[in-house]
């Protein structure tokens, strides 16, 4: 076998173990981790400068330039109804790509980056009827900790106004 079909095979067969894997950035905001696709992820920065913008719900932070592109920021935190909190050394900035628009999400720190296992995902249990539950594409069973996977396409649509003026 050549060098060129032993490359291939190889990248083949992984190709076919990813299938059966998810590879997901974990986060925590208060005390739960959640976890959103990495394809998402465009890139996690420091918390700078947020130019306030009137008017806006009380979740979306403000503004950003990020290298010549203006990036709405949205805190997390109060997108879902939790208190807001103090900025801490962990505190992160998640540049995601939505619905083909580039938006920020403030979390309270960035974990690791995880590949799952399609078996480890179970769907959102029916019991969770509040009104986050339309973002979650699963819960994925870790060890001795559960990870809230979240759908950013659902959480960040683009009838919502943190999406009205991203690029």
């Amino acid at each position: 076998m050549t060098v060129t079909a032993t490359r291939a095979s190889e990248h083949a067969q992984r190709q076919a173990d990813n299938a059966g894997s998810l590879q997901v950035v974990s986060f925590r905001l208060a005390n739960e981790e959640y976890g959103i696709e990495i394809t998402k992820v465009q890139e996690i920065i420091l918390v700078g400068e947020i130019t306030k913008v009137p008017q806006t719900p009380k979740y979306i932070k403000g503004l950003i330039n990020l290298r010549s592109t203006v990036i709405p920021i949205v805190d997390l935190r109060l997108r879902f109804g939790m208190p807001e909190e103090a900025m801490t050394d962990e505190t992160r900035i998640m540049v995601m790509n939505v619905g083909g628009k580039t938006i920020g999400i403030i979390v309270d720190a960035v974990s690791e980056v995880l590949r799952i296992s399609r078996d480890q995902i179970a769907p959102p249990p029916p019991t969770v009827c509040s009104q986050g539950r339309e973002y979650l594409t699963g819960l994925a069973k870790l060890d001795k900790r559960l990870l809230i996977l979240l759908d950013v396409d659902r959480l960040l649509t683009e009838n919502s106004p943190a999406l009205a003026g991203a690029n």
